[in-house]
């Protein structure tokens, strides 16, 4: 990347800061491959009812750890432009005294978009029933004989147990884990937004207010700071969600885990801004604000965070993972978001047996979505301190 890209041509406007670090941003293939996953990420989350082929409590228990299926060629070999499935059903082996799966292959259940389903919510704002695909009218096909286990109990019937699509398999209670993945990543995703939100805003007025006074105020200020600082967060977590009772509703829950996480992240990120205030509140427009009679308030609000924002929109951005790791650290013990209800933590929580990830290895899921949201989070916040940062742009062009 060279200099004369970012320099305006001759006889034109000169660019802003915002935009050159915005068209470095651009350029950064890794920084910008994280931003589209986590684009997806977070539409998958909001939409997450419509996404999703069942609801996230939606049981049948004779379900219960369904493998993964989705097909394109049949029982002979065909080969089928459009996915489709098989009704299945499970039989114990006397000789193994294992389960084993079988599937009614005299019929396929192709996989179709817009297919009417459970009746949800769109954004909590509108009630419809079509879903983004399900499984379409069954389609008769030539199969062979399904040979019959020695003392295997009859098949189940069509009503008794329809067909259903399980492209990522089903938990111990027969539930479809790519709804509860949807629905679980609406939970894991927006703590992680809130509670950096929440300490965003704590953190930029203790800072600024503790930066700009100085003296006796910033004495306390981060003597309260260091206060919490000390105190290892993953534990203090643990000790004030252990306080409240455990039977609480998930939406009382949930803002229990935020507020909390909040309460533990402030402190770090006010002592940053406190440091950079300490140098801004020295220039010149800062001193100009304070002879024409602007108070204190309007002062920091206006003309020194603001000063501030390259530097925490960064540390925002890679701040976030932390929290998306805490609250699955919590659900995965059982101190956060309960089940029936998901989040990526509490499902992770069937992976916590060794038989559950050697026979159902589907399980793990979860985990790898939690290391790629944390992943993207990382490189995104990476490239933009590079975008933004204006020695590692001078580096950058001198190369």
């Amino acid at each position: 990347m060279s200099e004369a890209a970012d320099r305006p041509a001759r006889g034109g406007a000169a660019r802003s800061p915002f935009r050159i670090g915005m068209r470095r941003l651009w350029r950064n293939a890794s920084a910008m491959a994280a931003a589209w996953t986590l684009a997806i990420l977070y539409a998958v989350a909001l939409f997450a009812d419509f996404v999703s082929p069942y609801p996230y409590d939606a049981a049948v228990r004779d379900m219960s750890y369904a493998p993964p299926q989705l097909r394109w060629r049949d029982s002979s070999g065909a080969f089928h432009w459009r996915p489709f499935v098989y009704r299945r059903w499970f039989d114990f082996d006397p000789v193994t005294n294992q389960r084993v799966w079988r599937e009614d292959q005299t019929k396929r259940y192709p996989v179709q978009l817009w297919v009417k389903g459970a009746p949800h919510r769109l954004l909590g704002l509108f009630t419809m029933e079509r879903r983004l695909f399900g499984l379409g009218a069954p389609e008769e096909q030539a199969a062979p004989a399904e040979p019959v286990m020695e003392g295997a109990l009859p098949p189940p019937t069509e009503e008794e147990l329809p067909a259903r699509i399980y492209i990522l398999g089903a938990d111990g209670r027969g539930r479809c884990l790519l709804s509860r993945i949807c629905y679980g990543a609406r939970v894991s995703l927006s703590i992680g937004l809130l509670g950096s939100a929440i300490s965003f805003i704590v953190g930029m007025l203790v800072g600024g207010v503790s930066g700009y006074f100085g003296g006796k105020v910033d004495a306390v200020i981060q003597r309260l700071c260091e206060m919490i600082m000390m105190v290892p967060g993953f534990y203090l977590m643990l000790a004030l969600r252990s306080a409240l009772p455990l039977d609480l509703p998930s939406t009382q829950v949930y803002i229990m885990v935020v507020a909390i996480m909040s309460f533990i992240g402030w402190a770090g990120f006010a002592r940053v801004i406190r440091g950079l205030v300490l140098s801004i509140r020295t220039q010149d427009y800062v001193v100009a604000a304070q002879a024409l009679g602007a108070g204190p308030g309007r002062i920091i609000v206006r003309h020194v965070l603001p000063n501030t924002l390259s530097y925490a929109i960064i540390s925002l951005t890679m701040g976030i993972p932390g929290y998306i790791l805490g609250e699955s650290g919590l659900s995965l013990i059982g101190l956060g978001i309960m089940d029936p209800e998901a989040s990526w933590g509490n499902l992770l929580s069937e992976a916590m047996e060794m038989n559950q990830i050697r026979y159902h290895p589907w399980v793990l899921i979860p985990g790898f979505l939690i290391f790629l949201a944390v992943v993207a989070f990382n490189m995104l916040g990476d490239g933009l301190r590079d975008a933004f940062d204006p020695q590692g742009v001078t580096r950058q062009e001198g190369k």
